[in-house]
């Protein structure tokens, strides 16, 4: 029975892999999700077969509720919360390699130094994860303010949280005392609260992706404290996964991981912008239509606004029209556009936007010059000139998409508030740049209805 437990274990370690590996691209990544979803189910029912397992009942109303629970929030929450579920998701991460870490004590308080210190391990980034990513789902929601919350002296107490934690770990690994493996927990929650509550909305990709690193490890760490071979693996998978797209992301902002964690995007008050004031330009959506109708190139610029006003789908159709009438469209993904990685890919593969459609960042900005209009639909900091030429604001040195550079621009917003990230952006400003005010998806689907009469 030992065998054939280790055998399905290898297979579920493969199909996480091959999984992964599909996950990488828009057109196969349906299939990598279902290959991984059976992976762990083949892992579940294979680990299942333990004789050690001492009741199955309990293990059947879990999975009951569990997949009720999945399901209806498949099919309940929208793809607007899509970037407040994955942070709960990595919560939920967090909190079971927690559970799972402090239960193998519990259940065997005679373990080896390393046990305990796989245990401790699992337990500190497991609580950490938790709770980080309950304050990173208030953020996203708007439970709680969006903006930078500073303590004072904010680095120096995380900073003496963390050493005590450390401190305490040490102990913990060649003592194996349960009240310190509570006053742990407790340490790593806070910990987790004060190191997330600090960093800006802006930063909320990063900080996502970040956290989905640490539920791995926590994962990781726990299937070493259980000794479970296929937890190690899956754990391990998604904590290096995690951190190669945390280091992309920030390579897209131009910044440290430290400077996301200690300084908070757009916080800095002596980062106030100048000259972003002056005359907009409004458009209504009779004159823009007559823009895009003669126009041959158009570049789509999506950010989270086009989430909230849920505008993919009448974004789509518009695109489809334009086409008919001749006109080459894009649309540019910029690789922290949104609330979480990838966030606009997936509402424009929602709207069944063709993969051939969507261009880097790096890959559109040598073309700008070139393009007749560039429509940004709730984007923001991503497209900020800021970022390229004034050294006093919080994005400077930011890598953004030059549609300052189209020869025209149209903005849909529906004011002229600042972005996430609570910073003014000086390209709705510029001669070459027209307001579009209102709802996004109303309108669009008014220059849909243009195109049609």
């Amino acid at each position: 029975m030992t065998a054939l437990i280790s055998y399905g274990y290898i297979v579920s370690a493969i199909l996480f892999v091959f999984g992964l590996k599909k996950l990488s691209s828009p057109a196969t990544a349906i299939k990598g999700n279902r290959l991984s979803a059976m992976g762990m189910l083949l892992a579940v029912c294979v680990t299942l077969l333990n004789q050690e397992i001492l009741s199955f009942q309990w293990i059947l109303i879990g999975c009951i509720i569990g997949g009720l629970i999945g399901v209806l929030f498949a099919r309940m929450v929208a793809m607007t919360a899509m970037p407040e579920m994955v942070a709960l998701l990595n919560g939920f991460g967090g909190i079971s390699s927690l559970l799972l870490g402090a239960g193998a004590v519990l259940l065997d308080p005679f373990q080896s130094a390393f046990g305990y210190s796989t245990v401790g391990f699992s337990v500190i980034v497991g609580g950490i994860t938790f709770t980080g990513s309950l304050i990173a789902w208030g953020k996203l929601s708007e439970s709680i303010s969006g903006k930078a919350i500073r303590l004072p002296f904010s680095i120096g107490i995380n900073s003496l949280l963390l050493a005590t934690i450390l401190l305490l770990g040490v102990a913990f690994s060649m003592t194996g005392s349960i009240g310190l493996l509570w006053v742990l927990v407790g340490l790593s929650f806070t910990l987790g609260i004060l190191s997330v509550i600090s960093i800006g909305g802006g930063d909320m990709p990063v900080v996502i992706s970040l956290l989905n690193s640490y539920s791995g490890i926590a994962a990781c760490a726990a299937g070493f404290a259980i000794q479970n071979l296929l937890l190690i693996v899956a754990g391990s998978l998604v904590g290096a996964s995690g951190i190669i797209l945390t280091n992309i992301m920030c390579k897209s902002m131009n910044r440290k991981l430290t400077n996301v964690l200690f300084s908070g995007f757009g916080s800095d008050p002596s980062g106030e912008l100048e000259g972003a004031t002056g005359e907009v330009q409004p458009i209504s959506a009779d004159d823009a239509y007559l823009v895009l109708e003669s126009a041959r190139s158009i570049l789509f610029i999506p950010g989270y606004g086009m989430a909230v006003a849920q505008a993919q789908h009448a974004v789509n159709e518009l695109s489809e029209l334009l086409q008919r009438h001749g006109c080459e469209v894009k649309f540019a993904i910029h690789p922290v556009a949104g609330r979480m990685p990838g966030h606009m890919n997936v509402l424009l593969a929602e709207a069944n936007v063709p993969y051939d459609q969507l261009v880097d960042m790096d890959d559109v900005n040598p073309l700008m010059d070139s393009v007749d209009v560039c429509v940004i639909i709730g984007a923001n900091d991503v497209v900020n000139p800021d970022a390229l030429d004034n050294d006093r604001s919080p994005i400077y040195g930011m890598p953004i998409i030059e549609a300052h550079r189209a020869k025209t621009v149209f903005v849909l917003k529906r004011s002229m508030n600042p972005g996430f990230a609570g910073i003014q952006n000086p390209l709705f400003f510029k001669t070459n740049t027209r307001m579009l005010f209102g709802d996004a998806k109303s309108s669009v689907q008014n220059l849909v209805t243009e195109f049609k009469d």
